[in-house]
């Protein structure tokens, strides 16, 4: 399902379980030796994700150890995300010539607990997203609020290795385009030379999942010339 909200360039791979036997390096064991059971199974499957996206993109398999923000630590040339949630996990890859960094956050498509809405969001935030229920109730939009945010901030984090805090992003939806824009009240990663004050990104509801993700491409350098 995330494919659907990311380019040709960037290469995905999902499981809706975690039925299938997936064999760890001793680094990533390392990492979650005292985990429970629901944290070793989602950990292991999601880097079975990632590990087939790697394959397609003719990278071998490698230890994938997380650093110390959560973030991946992808092989050299290699940028990407990784997501869970209750029934998905996901990871969308693409090589760092074509993309600077991404984002992808799943989420269970239900409201948020209580009290957590506005600990993420500005008070405008909230008005828009009462404006958009209006029409669209069945739309968790809070919960596609979060994970805006969570995607913007796996986008973010590897280009800065600074926190982002929640009310640091003031995110739009476009309910007819499928699209959010995220107003940074903080200076940007800098590409192409050029600090970036908005990011963009994309989000769907299906299956009982909520999902978002941001795509920062490789700006064209002179002399390049776009396919077509």
């Amino acid at each position: 399902m995330i494919g659907e909200l990311l380019p040709e360039k960037v290469v995905t791979a999902w499981r809706m379980n975690d039925d299938e036997p997936v064999s760890l390096f001793p680094e990533e064991k390392a990492v979650i030796a005292r985990a429970v059971d629901k944290r070793r199974r989602e950990f292991s499957t999601v880097r079975l994700c990632a590990r087939v996206a790697l394959k397609e993109l003719g990278v071998r398999e490698l230890p994938l150890t997380p650093g110390k923000r959560g973030e991946p630590r992808w092989p050299h040339g290699i940028v990407g995300s990784m997501t869970h949630c209750a029934g998905y996990r996901a990871a969308a890859l693409a090589r760092s010539a074509d993309v600077v960094s991404l984002g992808i956050d799943a989420e269970p498509a239900e409201p948020l607990p209580d009290g957590v809405l506005d600990a993420v969001s500005q008070a405008e935030e909230r008005h828009r997203l009462a404006e958009l229920a209006e029409d669209t109730a069945h739309v968790p939009w809070d919960r596609l609020l979060f994970s805006a945010k969570e995607s913007v901030f796996k986008a973010w984090y590897p280009l800065t290795r600074r926190e982002l805090g929640f009310t640091e992003a003031s995110v739009d939806f476009a309910l007819a385009t499928g699209t959010f824009t995220a107003r940074l009240s903080v200076p940007g990663p800098v590409v192409g030379g050029e600090h970036l004050g908005v990011l963009t990104g994309r989000w769907a509801v299906r299956n009982g999942i909520a999902l978002t993700a941001v795509v920062l491409p490789r700006p064209l350098l002179p002399g390049d010339r776009r396919p077509g």
